[in-house]
């Protein structure tokens, strides 16, 4: 069970979320679309400290943090139950795919070299990049990067797998490799929360579709409430202007 409580986040005087509040059950894939800027992103980003929060509660498997009073032992904690996934792959480019994926093992969770290694290779082989784990980023293409930052962030077991806009860097030919290996995740019942601007993606395999608009969560249903019933003149606005109406 994760749980956000009253998530607020400015940016200066600027307020990006303003009293975010959020449950998602266990295996539950829940996906979040709205315009740019609309705090989607900082969202994400503040559920595992990347961004901290300025005021809210954060719950992960029953380990609560305030944004405002923590140590640092709480954040990895929290970090611990979390994989996050880059918009632009965030690979090591002196570093193996295989070395990638080891090395949270390694500082994160202190697994041995050998140990977090051999992991490492098991989740290529998953991933079906088992014959590249001796290739550096610059040999792999975007979709087989993307790849290897999803199986970096599977290999450390998280409670939940946050995706930022994981295919907007990618070329047409490679985002159907990445959303695959996302709905093989999903069908595996790995809790996800994931920010995209494939509504394709959405109406397949989200449980729960949110709409974020202006820093608030404006309407959330399912992908047939969201996408065939919109309440909400600006989510009937936004489906419009993607082509989805």
């Amino acid at each position: 069970m994760i749980k956000l409580t009253n998530i607020h986040k400015y940016f200066g005087k600027t307020e990006v979320l303003k009293g975010i509040d959020l449950d998602i059950k266990q295996g539950e894939i829940i996906v979040i679309i709205g315009s740019s800027g609309t705090g989607k992103s900082t969202l994400l980003r503040c559920v595992n400290f990347l961004e901290q929060a300025d005021q809210g509660h954060i719950e992960i498997d029953g380990h609560a943090v305030d944004t405002q009073k923590h140590s640092k032992a709480d954040v990895l904690k929290l970090r611990r139950k979390t994989g996050f996934v880059f918009q632009n792959y965030a690979l090591f480019a002196h570093m193996t795919a295989r070395q990638n994926i080891a090395e949270g093992l390694i500082t994160v969770h202190g697994w041995k070299k050998d140990q977090a290694l051999k992991r490492a290779q098991q989740i290529l082989d998953d991933i079906g990049l088992g014959d590249k784990g001796d290739s550096y980023p610059a040999a792999l293409s975007g979709g087989q990067q993307q790849r290897v930052g999803i199986g970096r962030a599977m290999a450390l077991k998280p409670e939940l797998l946050l995706f930022d806009e994981p295919t907007s860097a990618l070329d047409p030919e490679w985002v159907g490799e990445v959303l695959n290996l996302m709905k093989t995740l999903a069908s595996q019942h790995q809790t996800m929360l994931v920010v995209t601007h494939e509504m394709q993606f959405a109406k397949e395999v989200a449980d729960r579709v949110i709409f974020m608009a202006e820093g608030h969560i404006v309407e959330q249903g399912s992908p047939q409430e969201i996408f065939d019933s919109p309440q909400d003149p600006r989510l009937q606005k936004f489906l419009n202007q993607v082509g989805v109406s």
